[in-house]
């Protein structure tokens, strides 16, 4: 699997972008934001890239961070949401302002995206929670919707847990503990998070 590129921006398009590199030149996807921050034609590139392999197909998608592409491979793993999609949404938000949509269940930040309605929208919110990590390492963890929740999956991820230990706890204290506390909720949390 090809997992950086550093070449020479060999040529642009709406759709992406060409980049030579010893002589071989490698057609890749890229997101609105990724084509605007290419240098000139002629000039060096570095780019993290996904490899997408399908039975009849093998297509790579560059990224001008390795955090977008984490962003854009979380999000493949969303029903419905395939690279074309993926692509659109990291096109219109850096994979930071999307965790942050997704934190805070921005659900018409989202569907004013090209390409994704409300229910898409809603479903993105619901299957990345706790998915994405910003720069700043925190987990997206709905916001107003969950509440004492939210609170509990930033104060988990910033004592150093994983994302995905995180969101696999909070999902067990939602179906048992909707009305407990904050401290409550965190002894249980530390609990299960250290067996």
């Amino acid at each position: 699997m090809i997992g950086r590129l550093k070449g020479i921006v060999a040529g642009k398009s709406a759709e992406g972008v060409l980049v030579d590199v010893g002589g071989v030149g490698y057609d890749l996807f890229v997101p609105l934001s990724t084509l605007a921050t290419l240098p000139a034609l002629g000039q060096a590139v570095v780019l993290s890239v996904h490899t997408h392999v399908r039975e009849d197909e093998l297509r790579l998608f560059g990224f001008e961070s390795d955090r977008d592409r984490s962003a854009f491979r979380t999000m493949l793993k969303v029903s419905g949401v395939g690279p074309k999609l993926a692509l659109a949404v990291l096109g219109a938000l850096s994979g930071d302002d999307l965790s942050r949509a997704v934190g805070e269940g921005d659900v018409k930040r989202l569907s004013a995206i090209p390409g994704i309605g409300k229910k898409t929208a809603e479903r993105m919110i619901l299957e990345l929670s706790g998915k994405l990590v910003q720069e700043s390492g925190e987990a997206s963890v709905p916001g107003p919707a969950g509440g004492v929740f939210a609170q509990l999956g930033v104060a988990l991820v910033n004592l150093g847990f994983k994302p995905v230990q995180v969101d696999r706890v909070l999902g067990e204290l939602r179906k048992e503990s909707q009305d407990d506390g904050f401290e409550v909720l965190l002894r249980r949390a530390l609990g299960r998070l250290k067996e």
